[in-house]
């Protein structure tokens, strides 16, 4: 019997049993909080090449890339069979590493819009965990204006020569490769003078600077791009057609844990203290009987259903074609703000022990710094007021926001001396 026709009943049981042989129950509350500092540079590494080695179990177990075409070294099933697994894998251990963005969005791309030889050389490889991929996207001259990247790749024969910066990369100084959006052409508008690259982060002259966050996370980010040479075999998609290639690269983006390409665990977020840890919150508080604390409980909880019913929705509409895939964008509003307000109800929950704590105070640590950084939740992974703007203007058909720039060649768009 070949994985096409694999019975779901079939496949559940074997998910089940090879994650109760294979894999670690976790506890909630060790995923609880915003980007915490809780492991020293040795343990990070350690865990990274732990994510590594569950995914190749998965991948030798017929259990990864359950919706990537086989000739790619995928199972080429339906998302049916990935919610499946997810379902089984709730509480226990997975690659988290690998998902985003290495499969969403990367990997999204790379089958989107690769040649073959892009496709057969990187994706068995990230199925097998032997490639992370991370965004180099945002730049520190910016903000949420993707189109406006000034990182430069200039033509010399067969090789492009990559200069410039990107910033906010969460985890680069772990990672493999870099899918890197960059200007090739400056006499047209921004939109049209743009070209997707892919590199190894530790290509010559790429260099890697850790942001340490007011919590002390050091996960972040800034590389910086010296006479980088990537040949032209390394390019995605056609010269000055990058923005093509970067409107589906940030509806991947925006997908997330919503696309058929990532294995998640059933319920699991990746911002914010999740449910369990309000009611634990609540109880180190001395609140658990506090009719406020439980209306705030129930509010998270209310969130956290919403969330995963729009999830839900979201996906099935824009795979069936019922919705536009421009719908992403609502996910990622509402995650957002949803995450944001968690970390704020987390607060409010802890009292003056989200302002002041000592180890022992159970859930109560650190729940003041992951409401100083929640706004991360709004920002990584595209803003929500981009994707607000996406909602508005894609989705629901408003008057597009006027801008000054649109038919003007970059190169005379007037910028900051900082940013020249």
């Amino acid at each position: 019997m070949t994985n096409a026709v694999e019975d779901p009943s079939e496949f559940r049981e074997r998910a089940r049993t090879f994650v109760r042989e294979h894999l670690e129950t976790v506890v909630a509350a060790d995923q609880v909080g915003i980007l915490r500092n809780q492991r020293s540079d040795e343990e990070e590494l350690a865990a990274v090449a732990r994510d590594r080695e569950i995914q190749r179990l998965l991948f030798d177990a017929r259990l990864a890339g359950i919706c990537v075409p086989e000739a790619y070294g995928g199972q080429g099933l339906s998302p049916a069979y990935q919610r499946i697994l997810n379902e089984e894998l709730t509480g226990h251990e997975f690659p988290e590493r690998l998902q985003s963005p290495t499969f969403a969005p990367c990997l999204s791309v790379l089958l989107e819009f690769g040649s073959e030889e892009q496709k057969q050389r990187h994706i068995p490889a990230m199925l097998k965990g032997e490639e992370i991929w991370m965004q180099f996207l945002s730049e520190p001259s910016g903000g949420s204006d993707v189109a406006g990247a000034l990182t430069t790749a200039v033509r010399d024969g067969d090789e492009w020569i990559l200069n410039g910066s990107k910033v906010w990369t969460t985890g680069a100084w772990w990672s493999d490769w870099g899918l890197c959006l960059a200007r090739t052409n400056w006499d047209v508008p921004k939109h049209r003078g743009l070209s997707v690259f892919m590199l190894p982060i530790d290509r010559e002259g790429v260099e890697v600077h850790r942001i340490e966050m007011l919590n002390g996370s050091k996960e972040f980010c800034q590389e910086f791009l010296s006479d980088v040479r990537i040949p032209d075999s390394d390019r995605i998609g056609e010269v000055d057609d990058g923005w093509t290639v970067g409107t589906r690269w940030m509806f991947h983006e925006r997908m997330g844990m919503n696309s058929p390409l990532t294995t998640i665990p059933h319920g699991t977020t990746h911002a914010g203290a999740g449910n369990l840890s309000m009611i634990s919150i609540a109880r180190d508080a001395g609140r658990i009987d506090d009719d406020r604390a439980v209306d705030l409980i129930g509010e998270a909880q209310t969130l956290s259903l919403a969330n995963q019913a729009l999830r839900r929705r979201l996906a099935e509409g824009i795979a069936s074609g019922t919705m536009s895939d421009q719908s992403s964008a609502i996910g990622r509003l509402f995650a957002g703000r949803t995450a944001a307000r968690s970390g704020t109800i987390g607060i409010d929950l802890a009292g003056a022990g989200g302002a002041a704590w000592t180890p022992d105070d159970g859930a109560l640590v650190e729940v003041g710094l992951d409401f100083l950084m929640r706004q991360v939740t709004c920002i990584g992974g595209g803003t929500t007021e981009m994707a607000a703007n996406v909602v508005s203007e894609r989705v629901l058909g408003m008057p597009r926001e006027l801008t000054m720039d649109r038919d003007v060649a970059f190169r005379d768009v007037p910028r900051s001396p900082s940013a020249s």
